[in-house]
């Protein structure tokens, strides 16, 4: 049975690239529909947190000051999510501090760490929802935040939440398509870059592809 892993990462507000750094980041690990484990850390890489950003999410530098050096949180959470596929919302955000935090610390990639990304998902399978932020989504399903916004933690669980909806809706919307196989990271990842008005087909293509992939029956 497959196993994710749900983060998310708390930065200084700008991209790895202008020099944005991560303060704080958490997993949580799915399961056959359920969380089975969770893990997060404040990380001290140096970097000055800017007031409005303070404000926003409650981290400070007194905070950061006593956190774990972000190497060895890094080396933590690699550890934590060992050969689990990733999920984030807006994962090109979280994605891009993930490489960073992890090249920095000089851990090689892990081949299973490919994201998956519930805003993209959302978009597809929810378009009447308008606004697919984080924030909206929990409004638009009724999901509620265990702990504050903006925190790695509650972030992270309520993306795991909203998660499992989309496996179910996918699952119930397109159960015919599907067969017996299962709905999961992989087809997932496939259905958020199919064009809304292309969904459909988007996924009979991507069955197809994984049946005639199949071994054959013995």
């Amino acid at each position: 049975m497959e196993t994710l892993a749900i983060v998310d990462f708390e930065t200084t507000g700008l991209g790895p690239t202008s020099g944005g750094r991560a303060t704080e980041i958490a997993a949580v690990l799915v399961r056959g529909g359920d969380v089975v484990d969770a893990w997060s850390s404040l990380m001290n890489s140096g970097a000055w947190v800017p007031p409005h950003i303070q404000a926003l999410t409650g981290i400070s530098n007194e905070m950061l000051a006593n956190a774990p050096d972000s190497a060895a949180v890094m080396q933590q959470l690699a550890r934590f999510t060992a050969g689990c596929p990733l999920v984030a919302h807006n994962a090109a955000f979280d994605r891009g501090f993930w490489q960073a935090e992890m090249q920095r610390a000089g851990l090689a990639a892990d081949p299973a760490h490919q994201f998956a990304c519930t805003v993209l998902l959302s978009r597809r399978l929810w378009p009447e929802a308008g606004s697919h932020s984080l924030g909206a989504m929990t409004r638009f399903h009724g999901i509620r935040f265990d702990g504050p916004a903006h925190r790695a933690m509650a972030d992270a669980r309520v993306t795991a939440a909203l998660w499992l909806k989309i496996h179910e809706e996918v699952a119930r919307r397109f159960a015919m398509d599907l067969g017996e196989l299962a709905v999961d990271h992989a087809l997932l990842a496939e259905l958020q870059r199919t064009p809304v008005r292309w969904l459909r087909r988007g996924l009979v293509e991507q069955v197809k592809r994984r049946r005639t992939a199949l071994p054959a029956a013995a």
